[in-house]
C-alpha cells in the first residue's frame, strides 16, 4: 500500500509523539505551565511538514581553562529538497549586537536558500564556510557554471561556560548537524548551538514549540525554534509570574553594574506553512519580539536579538522560471498567524530553561537549571498551575 503525503506527515508526527514521551524529560506545559493557544502534535517546529533539525552536541573538558560547551543547529526549511527550492523569507533585527549572516541577500530576494544554522559567536566563520561546502557537495553548479551561496548563519555567545576562543566546532561538525537533519522531535536544552547558553541567569539553550492557527476555513501550523541566550534574573516572568523575583539564588551576574544589563542574546527562528510573502513574513518575524518580551526580555543593549521567519507554501511560486504563481493571504487574516508565533516563541523559550540541567564549565563558572518543584510552586502560589 502507497501512502499519501498527508498519511505519511501524520504517521511522523505520531512517532514523534511517541519519542519523545520516551526519550525527554518533561517539557514546560507538562509541568503545568499554563500557555495560551494550541501546539501541534510535536509542538516543535518540525511540526511545519518538510522542515528537519539536526543538532551536533560538544561538550569536553580538556582542563579548567579549556571547557567545551558548544555545537552546531540545523533547520532545514525542505528537507532535502532545500538545496533546489528555496523558502519564502524576511528577517528582523530587534537589536543587532549579533550576527546573522546573509539576510541582506534574503531581504533583497526575498528568499531563504538552503538552511538556517546557529552556533556560537566565534564559530560563525567556519559554520559559514561548511554551509558553503555543504552545498557544493549537495547539488550541480547553477546556469552559470558557478557554485554560489550566501549561507544564513546566526550565533549567540557561550562564552561563560565554553572556551569560545577554542574554535572547537569544525566544518565536519556542521556537515554532520545538516546530514543528520530530521523530522520528529526536537531535542531541547542543553544541545546543538544552544549547548552553553544562559537565559535569564538559567541554564537554557535550545527550545522549540508550535501552534496551529485558523484561517477562514484553513488551518495553518507556526513552529519556532530559538537559541536563548538573554535575559536577565529580575525581569523573568512565566506564564506572568515573577519567578525571577523569587528564585534570587545562584545568579550567573554579583556584579551589581552587570545585574541590570541584558549581556545576551537570542536568535529565533519561525517557520509556517501559511501562504505569505517575503513582506509579510518579514511582518511575521517582527512578532518574535512580542514572544520574549512575554518572559522578561527588553532586549538589551548588549543583546542580539535576531529573528527569520519562512513559509514552506508557495513551492512552484519559488522556481526560477520567468513567470511564478503564488497564493498569499490577504494582511487582515494574518492576525492568527501573529498571535501564534508570539505564543509558540514565549513557550519555546520556556522548554528550553525546563530542558536544560545545570552545568559547569570555564574557571569554575556555572549555571543552575531552573528547578522544577520550585518553578510548580511559584505558579500555584500564584493560581497559574494547570494541574490538578
Amino acid at each position: 500500500m502507497r501512502l499519501t503525503r498527508v498519511q505519511c506527515s501524520w504517521l511522523l508526527s505520531l512517532c514523534g509523539v511517541l519519542m519523545t514521551s520516551v526519550l525527554a524529560g518533561p517539557r514546560a506545559r507538562e509541568l503545568g505551565v499554563p500557555f495560551d493557544g494550541t501546539p501541534g502534535p510535536l509542538n516543535a517546529i518540525t511540526d511545519v511538514a518538510g522542515v528537519t533539525v539536526g543538532q551536533v552536541t560538544l561538550v569536553d573538558s580538556h582542563d579548567d581553562l579549556h571547557q567545551v560547551r558548544t555545537g552546531v543547529t540545523a533547520v532545514v526549511p525542505r528537507g532535502a529538497l532545500s538545496t533546489d527550492l528555496p523558502v519564502f523569507a524576511g528577517t528582523f533585527a530587534l537589536n543587532g549586537n549579533g550576527e546573522m549572516t546573509g539576510t541582506a541577500w534574503v531581504e533583497e530576494s526575498g528568499f531563504l536558500e538552503g538552511p538556517v544554522l546557529i552556533t556560537n559567536t566565534h564559530s560563525v566563520g567556519v559554520v559559514r564556510d561548511a554551509a558553503v561546502a555543504w552545498r557544493v557537495s549537495q547539488r550541480a553548479a547553477d546556469a552559470t557554471g558557478y557554485f554560489w551561496s550566501l549561507p544564513v548563519v546566526a550565533e549567540t555567545w557561550d562564552g561563560y561556560l565554553n572556551d569560545v576562543n577554542g574554535f572547537h566546532v569544525t566544518a565536519a561538525h556542521v556537515f554532520e548537524a545538516l546530514e543528520g537533519a530530521h523530522a520528529g522531535p526536537v531535542e531541547e536544552g542543553n544541545v546543538g548551538g544552544g549547548t552553553g547558553m544562559i537565559c535569564h541567569e538559567f541554564k537554557c539553550g535550545t527550545g522549540s514549540a508550535s501552534r496551529r492557527v485558523s484561517v477562514g476555513d484553513a488551518t495553518y501550523t507556526v513552529g519556532v525554534l530559538v537559541q536563548a541566550n538573554y535575559g536577565i534574573r529580575d525581569t523573568l516572568r512565566i506564564a506572568g509570574v515573577p519567578i525571577g523575583q523569587h528564585l534570587r539564588d545562584h545568579r550567573v551576574f554579583t556584579d551589581a553594574t552587570l545585574t541590570s544589563h541584558d549581556l545576551g542574546s537570542i536568535i529565533i527562528v519561525v517557520a509556517t506553512d501559511a501562504p505569505l510573502l517575503p513582506h509579510q513574513l518579514k511582518r511575521v518575524a517582527r512578532r518574535a519580539g512580542l514572544g520574549i518580551a512575554r518572559n522578561g526580555s527588553f532586549s538589551g543593549n548588549g543583546s542580539g536579538d535576531l529573528f527569520i521567519a519562512f513559509s514552506t507554501a508557495n513551492a512552484e511560486g519559488a522556481r526560477d522560471q520567468v513567470l511564478n504563481p503564488a497564493q498569499f493571504l490577504g494582511n487582515d487574516a494574518l492576525d492568527p498567524v501573529f498571535q501564534g508565533t508570539v505564543e509558540a516563541v514565549e513557550e519555546a523559550v520556556i522548554n528550553s530553561m525546563v530542558a536544560a540541567t545545570e552545568m559547569h564549565g570555564q574557571q569554575g563558572h556555572y549555571a543552575i537549571a531552573l528547578s522544577h518543584p520550585e518553578l510548580q510552586a511559584l505558579l500555584k502560589r500564584y493560581n497559574r498551575l494547570a494541574l490538578p
